[in-house]
């Protein structure tokens, strides 16, 4: 069975690791992008950090996606490290997000009690408990305010990842299986047929020749919605911008340490000295209008972060970057479906900011679809 996927992003690189382990399947990925880091676009511009647990939800079917894909990576990581022979960074510390309400604390305890039941754990932890482990917060507030944290809820099961090490291994290891992948390729348009009502897509048409496909997966981040109004079924995905900053310390920190979020900026250590901060959430003026970069919004994202950890004041900036997320339109993400009116095309996008974590389980969900649908 020819199965083509648009996208070698996360998303598609997942879908392609998940697919090739299956003999009835032969996969091709196509990306009209250069598979250098920089270009990787909302797959290189996320934290990867895999936040399940440690959210207020009690449930729904988001909240499930979530805790279930990242179940998924516990196996994932070592399956890929095994294949590849090369060690993925993948921060097992947990995540930490600080309260400057005892209200805010205190309204965790439900949640502890819920996701207990679900298997996953949650420490509230006092302001005493909190600088005990971690004491480099002393100081941490809010920007503009002088609150300092008066505890934390500590997740220990969720986890960070480096998004674009993540794709290639997924890649990789979906081409020891023998996918084949194609950067610098991309799909301009598509031959279809029509039978009972539905039609299907034949035939993909790249810059390397047409392709024969039995099934098509759109996986193509914010380039899904004009192959979908090529196909003449528009799946609306708008563009939010966001920020983010790699710094390095003059001083490395002392042992392994924890995401940390205010619950809406991250600090997410990748080695004793460098850290990456963000990300800000910009959106168009206008639906579907341009976004540019606001450098007061990074700004302000770098302020905050040294709120809340102060020895970030000495740290050297590395570098500064940002990307687009896609964003369904008037509709929950992610997307997952076939396509409306064709018997054989995925659209597997949408997914804003939670690409990165729900990158395992949209691959599972994809491949139940092609099964189902078999």
């Amino acid at each position: 069975m020819q199965v083509g996927i648009i996208g070698g992003g996360v998303i598609g690189a997942a879908i392609a690791f998940e697919l090739s382990q299956y003999s009835p399947y032969q996969i091709s990925v196509w990306d009209g992008r250069s598979s250098v880091a920089h270009q990787w676009q909302a797959t290189g511009a996320a934290l990867g950090v895999l936040m399940a647990a440690l959210n207020p939800k009690l449930k729904g079917k988001h909240l499930q996606l979530r805790l279930e894909s990242l179940g998924l990576y516990e196996t994932l990581i070592p399956q890929l490290e095994a294949i590849t022979g090369t060690p993925l960074p993948y921060n097992r510390q947990g995540i930490l997000q600080l309260c400057f309400e005892e209200t805010e604390l205190q309204g965790w305890h439900k949640t502890q009690q819920v996701r207990a039941k679900q298997g996953f754990q949650l420490d509230l932890l006092n302001r005493d408990q909190l600088l005990e482990t971690y004491p480099q917060l002393q100081t941490a507030h809010l920007l503009g305010s002088q609150q300092g944290a008066i505890g934390a809820i500590y997740s220990p099961q969720d986890r960070q990842i480096n998004p674009v090490a993540l794709t290639q291994a997924l890649l990789q290891v979906a081409q020891i299986n023998g996918a084949e992948i194609h950067f610098k390729t991309p799909v301009y348009d598509f031959q279809t047929s029509a039978k009972d009502d539905f039609k299907q897509v034949d035939r993909v048409h790249t810059d390397r020749g047409d392709v024969a496909v039995d099934w098509l997966i759109i996986a193509a981040g914010l380039g899904s919605m004009p192959l979908t109004t090529t196909l003449q079924q528009t799946i609306p995905l708008y563009p939010v911008l966001g920020q983010a900053l790699h710094l390095q310390r003059k001083t490395p920190t002392s042992a392994p340490i924890p995401v940390v979020t205010d619950g809406g900026m991250y600090l997410v250590p990748i080695s004793a000295t460098d850290v990456w901060i963000g990300a800000t959430v910009e959106f168009p003026t206008a639906v579907g209008g341009q976004i540019d970069p606001d450098p007061h919004q990074l700004q302000a994202l770098l302020e905050q972060a040294i709120a809340l950890d102060s020895t970030l004041a000495a740290a050297e900036i590395l570098r500064t970057w940002s990307g687009l997320r896609p964003r369904p339109h008037e509709r929950a993400a992610p997307i997952i479906e076939t396509l409306p009116g064709y018997r054989n095309v995925v659209v597997a996008s949408g997914h804003y900011r939670n690409g990165v974590l729900l990158a395992p389980i949209t691959a599972q969900k994809v491949r139940q679809l092609l099964s189902n649908s078999a």
